[in-house]
């Protein structure tokens, strides 16, 4: 019996499960680019890239060796300057020190000299002074006081601000809640005009010729500075004294300070306060004068009026 052919289906193949995914299939089949692939079998083709010529080759070598040669000086240039370096540093270092030592030297025979100057002029003062002599050496801060008086402190406003602002940026005043140097001046020559015979700012003994001046946010008297809070203690009567500057203008006026921006104040009357002497003395003199200048002769003097500037 004959044999039948086979039967061929035409029926169309099963579509691929990733057909809907034929640029994802491309990417994944040809991963490399066609001509990168060109590229690399050319580059194999002619050796791996390598250079074949004989003076090709021997630039290459050239350049490597140069390379290598300058990464070893610039190693062995670096190990060898490291130590030079920091010998310098630590010379340096040595004559800071030094310095900082011999200034700290002068520093100190400096205050030693001042002292001994100003020793020298309260015994001048006192030797010399004739029947006032006492008196001078008290209105110059020549030598320590000590009696009743009064003792008021006075002190920025709590959380003062250091960058200022507010309504005391005026002619007249200062930033909000901060004292300055003009209401400290204010304070002391109401001080004075109020009847103390003397006045001294945390331990520095004011004289007719201190002045009280600002560094920044800094007050100084005679150039040193002082930190809040400032303690003001002035000899005389105590309850008349402290009466009489609270009464007057410049008490009135730190008053308003202390109302309106917080400024922070007390008074007390004290049964004694003590204040230095004075650091320093400047003693000025005074010559005779003629008839025709018309001023009478007498004898110097140490400056004695109250006021500070």
């Amino acid at each position: 019996m004959p044999q039948q052919p086979p039967v061929r289906s035409t029926a169309s193949p099963p579509p691929r499960p990733d057909a809907s995914m034929s640029l994802l299939t491309n990417v994944m089949d040809h991963s490399l680019d066609d001509g990168y692939a060109e590229a690399a079998a050319r580059r194999d083709a002619e050796g791996g890239g390598l250079p074949k010529t004989l003076r090709t080759k021997l630039g290459l070598a050239a350049g490597l060796v140069l390379a290598a040669l300058v990464v070893t000086l610039g190693a062995a240039q670096a190990r060898i300057s490291a130590p030079v370096v920091a010998k310098e540093r630590e010379e340096l270092i040595d004559r800071i020190d030094a310095e900082t030592s011999a200034a700290d030297e002068l520093e100190t025979d400096v205050e030693r000299l001042r002292d001994e100057v100003g020793e020298r002029q309260r015994k001048a003062l006192q030797q010399h002074g004739g029947d006032q002599g006492e008196l001078v050496a008290l209105l110059s801060g020549a030598t320590e006081v000590r009696g009743p008086g009064i003792k008021l402190v006075v002190d920025d406003a709590k959380d003062t601000e250091s960058d200022g602002g507010g309504p005391r940026e005026s002619s007249g005043f200062s930033d909000t809640g901060r004292l300055r140097d003009r209401d400290m001046q204010r304070i002391v020559n109401g001080l004075w005009q109020s009847g103390a015979e003397a006045v001294a700012i945390n331990g520095q003994r004011l004289t007719a010729l201190s002045a009280v001046r600002a560094a920044g946010d800094a007050i100084l008297v005679d150039n040193k500075p002082l930190v809040p809070p400032y303690t003001v203690l002035a000899v005389g009567d105590g309850k008349k004294l402290s009466t009489a500057f609270q009464d007057s203008a410049d008490g009135q006026y730190l008053h308003a300070l202390q109302e309106n921006f917080g400024i922070r104040t007390s008074i007390s009357a004290q049964e004694e306060v003590r204040l230095p002497a004075a650091p320093s003395l400047i003693v000025r003199t005074a010559e005779p004068g003629t008839a025709d200048a018309g001023t009478g002769s007498g004898q110097g003097t140490a400056e004695t009026g109250k006021g500070t500037s």
